[in-house]
Parts: C-alpha cells; sequence; structure tokens
C-alpha cells in the first residue's frame, strides 16, 4: 500500500524545489539574476487572482523583473477610498515609483469568488466574514448578471463582467488617472481558461472578449496610426 503524502512531505518538496532552484536553475540564469539584485523595472502591473491554478509568469512566458505582480481573490481593485490598503498601495507604488506603462486586469475559468459571489450558501461564504466583505468589491457585476445558478458559462461571463468593473474601479485611483490623462498609462483586461490555455483580450470598444491574435492586431494598428501621425 503507498505510503500517504503528508504535510511534512509537502514542506520537504518545496525544499527540494528550492535545492534544484539553487543548484541548476540560479546557475543558468545567473547574469539575470545579477540584474535584478539592486532595482527593478517592470513595464506591467499584472492582477491576477490569487488561485494556485494561475501563473502569471507562465502565461505571459514572461522572466522574473517584467511583472509587478499583485494578487488576491477575485483579482478585486476595490474603488479608491473604499478599502485603502495592500491593493491601492500596490496600484499606487506601480505607477508612481516604479512607472509602469500597462495595467493588466486577468481573470480566470472555475473561480472560486465568483462562484461564491454566484451562490454564497453552497460556498459557506456565512463562514467566511472576511472574504464575504472582500467580495462586495465585485458585487456590481453579480448585479448585471441575469444567472440563475453557479455553473461554468455563469461562472465565465461574471469572471469577465467583473474584469470590466475592476478596470472602471482601477480609474479612480489618482495614480492611475493621472497617468491615464497623461498617456503614459494604459489599462487592459484578460480572462484565461484553464482547461484550455486560451486567453482572451477585452476591446473596450465594444466592451467583448477577442481573440489574443485580433488584439494583436489592432495594436499593430493602433500602432501604425501613431507613428503615421505628425
Amino acid at each position: 500500500m503507498a505510503a500517504t503524502h503528508t504535510a511534512r512531505d509537502t514542506l520537504i518538496d518545496l525544499l527540494h524545489g528550492v535545492e534544484r532552484f539553487n543548484t541548476e536553475v540560479f546557475p543558468q540564469n545567473r547574469e539575470l539574476f545579477a540584474s535584478l539584485a539592486e532595482s527593478q523595472s517592470p513595464d506591467t502591473l499584472f492582477i491576477a487572482c490569487a488561485d494556485s491554478r494561475v501563473n502569471p509568469s507562465m502565461i505571459t512566458q514572461t522572466q522574473p523583473g517584467d511583472l509587478f505582480v499583485l494578487r488576491n481573490i477575485g483579482n478585486i481593485v476595490p474603488a479608491y477610498g473604499e478599502m485603502l490598503g495592500g491593493v491601492s498601495s500596490a496600484i499606487e507604488y506601480a505607477v508612481s515609483a516604479l512607472k509602469v506603462s500597462h495595467i493588466i486586469v486577468c481573470g480566470h475559468s472555475n473561480c472560486g469568488a465568483m462562484k461564491a459571489l454566484l451562490d454564497p450558501e453552497a460556498s459557506n461564504l456565512n463562514r467566511m466574514p472576511t472574504v464575504a466583505s472582500w467580495l462586495r468589491n465585485a458585487e456590481a457585476a453579480r448585479a448585471v448578471l441575469e444567472a440563475s445558478d453557479a455553473g461554468p458559462a455563469s461562472v465565465r461571463s461574471l469572471s469577465e463582467q467583473n474584469v470590466q468593473l475592476q478596470i472602471a474601479h482601477l480609474r479612480t485611483h489618482p495614480a492611475v488617472a493621472a497617468g491615464l490623462a497623461r498617456g503614459t498609462l494604459t489599462l487592459q483586461g484578460w480572462f484565461y481558461d484553464i482547461a484550455s490555455g486560451e486567453v482572451v483580450v477585452l476591446d473596450e470598444t465594444s466592451r467583448t472578449f477577442i481573440h489574443v491574435d485580433e488584439a494583436i492586431a489592432k495594436l499593430r494598428a493602433q500602432q501604425a496610426a501613431d507613428t503615421a501621425t505628425p
């Protein structure tokens, strides 16, 4: 009979991972880490759910130092003044100190936070008052969604609505508003499907999510137009 994998075994596995990082990964990337040792200059603030299945660096194929990552339950950004704390300070620091050029809000499929909004009783939200309070920052997304269940389609629709809502909340933050006004900052919404690996991008003009190749084509067209403008 196979031995049960215990909590202590999990810690041992994590420490073995650290050993492999120290002996294999770090030596292969010594120059990269040397360049990051004294400072960071990421171009993008990536706001994602804390869900363990979502890996921003893997999804974007980026290296350490490329993304300033902010994660919480439901990839939520409270409107400025609602809950001043870790999220608002991270946004302010990313924009004002690190001078990021882009902010991405990324929702995902099968999100537990969205399930809890759709069906609080089944999610035992009454036993998690802090989570319930936090999720009130996404309540407006649920209010506009006509859903009678917490199935995959409803969870996806709510997740997409939530991305749009959190981008609206971002615009209330003074540092973000200033960056948008100066033209030094862009905002973008993504939705990541865990099962397929597909990422779709919010098109703010149509308020719909489009495929990555279409989003790239739109950005290139805008870039060409900007270059052609005298």
